[in-house]
């Protein structure tokens, strides 16, 4: 099926309404592992999405304990009945082929895809002997875990697990809550999350944001969406891509990629210049907008001289391609609206991105008092429902945890950062600090979703011994030591804290709706039994009989509560003020933070590569038909990518036809796609939406894993990128890369 750009997203943004969602339809395709629904009891049970950190809330429809229909809850704060089209294919994930069906140990060599079924029992065994072998050796901070969040019971366990064993190197996957918190930390002083009371909004300025291509909460912006047309609002989008956001927006600024700092910057010189700025708050609520005196005497430029002398409408037109009439234009129009808001983080945000641009676009949200206020950005409290007693932390695992960690976050060069797991294949294939010899993931597939993906299977061919906990047999879990199975989020009992972007505290449960289809195993289980036989201080630090248990006793009484209404929103409904809003040393809102040295100019941070061995630019494009994280695509979702993404099973990757006749690419065309981390055959489509000089490639695609229904189709765009650093916060500020094209 295919749609024209507004018609793709008329379609997205209703709770889908589409006939692949009809009970008959979604049964009666081609694939043979699909179940035939029995007759018998209808019921329905309500829980939570986990496929993306939206925090959608479904209900699911079961004949007898078949699942038969997946669709939004209605009511629910973030997406009230709305469901997007991943969440809906939830039941091809439940059944799919690619389900691991029981604890597997790798006989043959690293991704031959040779495994022997074994017992729980000695899979644990297996896991508590290599790991106890790191302990007795006086190495226990050479063990590594990767998780794709840190927030919750689960991740709690998975890090409590790591800390009295002696190890440092609990990892989160990247994304732009790295950025995002580093933000709110320097300018509010906040351990928190940003929140955005898009609902609220009456402008909303997108610096590359797909807002409705899975940025934030992807149901929940959808709606939002509906609501500023009802109410007359507007949206600008800046990105280089006629995206279906910058196509369903009120006006499109296509921008040099990675100068959205800057633009940023002189919006905020109009704003100033034209005194179009909240004075309240600048006045009251705010330090460093004015020059001042430091503790030696030196005078120290403000945010405002910075702006003042660098960043006039002039400037930033020679810098990110749009005229100054309309950087003029747009600050004015945005500093006016009644409630503003401006939000940042490429395409769906998988990428952490410049601290830079990130510090600059909330400075603009500041300068229009948006912060803390209806309809601007919230900083939003971490969940503090997890109290339990502090471990005790026997010689081996205190000598372990002074070690520095591998990924160099927190350490001298990058004191402020987390986590750094961008570079952690980088640094392991180096050689540099200690060798990592044991290696636990779960929730993610950082073979797939982390960039240069040659580079991370080198690293994990590298590890002695990797322990996966995933449901799927996806790349990562391919190059295993051992396999370990979760249930998948439809059979299993779990916490959810908070949801991507979403502006209230939120607790949500995530219920089994069915029986568990095979012999796997909740990893909250399986990591207290680790626990357990590693003996000594390390089992004391888990009393709990099993993950139920614990789960029970951290919510305490609202377990039943959540059990009953799957979800708890914080106490209070409005927006939250400025009382006790700014946490930093002078108790406000901080534009150029004393304590943290960053560049007094904004520097466009460069894409990899020579513009003479590679003169194009590589840049990717996200869409809500495919899935571009942990899990990969449904089978509907393949079903349902236009044949100018995919065409059997090449790529199709665009780039404007004024490009493509200077290189001689003729409009459907097989080329050859190179660039300094890697090549790939991809197929030439023109699209008049994209900027000279760039060419566009879709994520969630290309991969090496899982069955002949997902596996095989396109590229995977992280095989053709690697991670560029951001100079102050160590982060990946990678937009895209340098490339070329040749004719096949």
């Amino acid at each position: 099926m295919a749609f024209g750009i507004g018609g793709a997203v008329g379609t997205a943004l209703s709770p889908l309404p589409w006939k692949l969602t009809d009970d008959l339809s979604i049964w009666t395709q081609n694939w043979p592992w699909t179940p035939v629904p029995p007759h018998g009891e209808v019921t329905q049970v309500d829980s939570v999405c986990t496929l993306c950190p939206g925090g959608c809330g479904i209900s699911v429809r079961k004949v007898e304990d078949r699942v038969v229909k997946i669709e939004g809850m209605p009511g629910h704060p973030v997406n009230d009945g709305g469901i997007c089209l991943l969440g809906a294919s939830g039941a091809q994930l439940l059944y799919g082929p690619s389900r691991i069906e029981g604890p597997l140990k790798r006989v043959g060599r690293r991704g031959d895809g040779r495994w022997q079924p074994v017992s729980w029992k000695a899979a644990v065994a297996e896991v508590a002997g290599k790991l106890g072998v790191l302990r007795s050796g006086g190495e226990p901070h050479t063990l590594g875990c990767l998780l794709r969040s840190d927030r919750g019971t689960v991740p709690g366990l998975f890090s409590r697990l790591l800390t009295v064993f002696g190890s440092p190197n609990l990892m989160r996957m990247p994304s732009i809550q790295d950025t995002y918190e580093l933000t709110l930390y320097q300018m509010q002083g906040a351990l928190a999350l940003p929140g955005f009371d898009v609902d609220n909004t009456d402008f909303l300025l997108s610096f590359g944001s797909g807002y409705i291509q899975g940025w934030g909460s992807p149901v929940h912006m959808f709606r939002a969406h509906s609501r500023w047309r009802n109410r007359g609002g507007r949206v600008v989008q800046v990105e280089p891509r006629l995206s279906i956001s910058a196509a369903k927006a009120d006006d499109w600024l296509a921008i040099k990629p990675g100068t959205e700092a800057a633009l940023a910057m002189g919006l905020s010189h109009v704003i100033i210049t034209e005194s179009l700025y909240d004075r309240d708050f600048i006045e009251n609520r705010c330090r460093g907008f004015e020059s001042w005196v430091d503790a030696e005497g030196r005078i120290q430029p403000g945010f405002k001289q910075r702006v003042l002398n660098t960043y006039t409408p002039a400037k930033v037109s020679e810098i990110t391609g749009i005229a100054a009439a309309d950087v003029v234009r747009l600050a004015r129009d945005f500093a006016k609206a009644a409630r503003p808001l401006a939000i940042c983080g490429r395409g769906r945000g998988r990428v952490p991105g410049d601290l830079g641009a990130f510090m600059a676009v909330h400075a603009l949200n500041a300068l229009c008092g948006s912060i803390q206020r209806a309809g601007g950005v919230w900083a939003v409290p971490e969940p503090d429902y997890i109290n339990w007693f502090q471990p005790e932390m026997d010689k081996v695992a205190a000598t372990g945890m002074q070690q520095s960690r591998l990924d160099g976050a927190g350490g001298p060069q990058y004191p402020l950062a987390r986590y750094l797991t961008s570079y952690l294949a980088e640094i392991i294939n180096a050689g540099k600090g200690y060798p990592l010899k044991a290696l636990l993931v779960a929730g993610d597939n950082p073979a797939y979703t982390l960039p240069a993906g040659g580079n991370v299977r080198k690293a994990l061919d590298s590890i002695p011994f990797i322990v996966s906990f995933s449901s799927f047999m996806d790349e990562t879990t391919r190059m295993a030591d051992l396999v370990l199975p979760n249930h998948i989020y439809l059979e299993r009992l779990e916490d959810v804290p908070l949801a991507q972007g979403f502006s209230r505290p939120l607790v949500q449960l995530c219920k089994p709706v069915t029986a568990p289809q095979f012999n796997t195993r909740h990893s909250g289980d399986v990591v207290i039994d680790i626990a357990r036989a590693l003996g000594g201080s390390v089992a004391t630090a888990f009393p709990w009989k099993s993950y139920a248990d614990c789960l029970k006793e951290t919510l305490g009484g609202n377990f039943q509560k959540l059990m009953r209404q799957v979800y708890m929103v914080g106490r209070g409904t409005g927006a939250p003020g400025h009382n006790a809003a700014f946490e930093t040393a002078s108790g406000k809102f901080e534009f150029t933070n004393p304590e943290f040295k960053i560049r007094p100019d904004y520097e466009p941070i460069e894409a990899e590569g020579d513009a003479a061995s590679f003169p194009l630019v590589l840049v990717p494009y996200d869409s809500m038909r495919l899935a571009s994280g942990f899990v990969a695509d449904s089978p509907f979702m393949v079903k349902a990518v236009d044949d100018t993404v995919l065409k059997g099973r090449d790529i199709l990757v665009e780039i404007n036809p004024q490009t493509a006749r200077k290189y001689g690419l003729a409009d459907g065309a097989i080329a050859l796609l190179r660039t300094p981390r890697g090549k790939a055959r991809v197929k030439i489509y023109h699209f008049e939406g994209l900027m000279p000089g760039l060419v566009a490639m879709p994520t969630g695609l290309g991969h090496s894993a899982y069955d002949e229904y997902i596996g095989g189709k396109g590229v995977n765009f992280n095989r053709l990128i690697g991670p560029v650093q951001d100079p102050v916060s160590g982060l990946d500020a990678a937009w895209g890369i340098r490339a070329k094209l040749t004719r096949v």
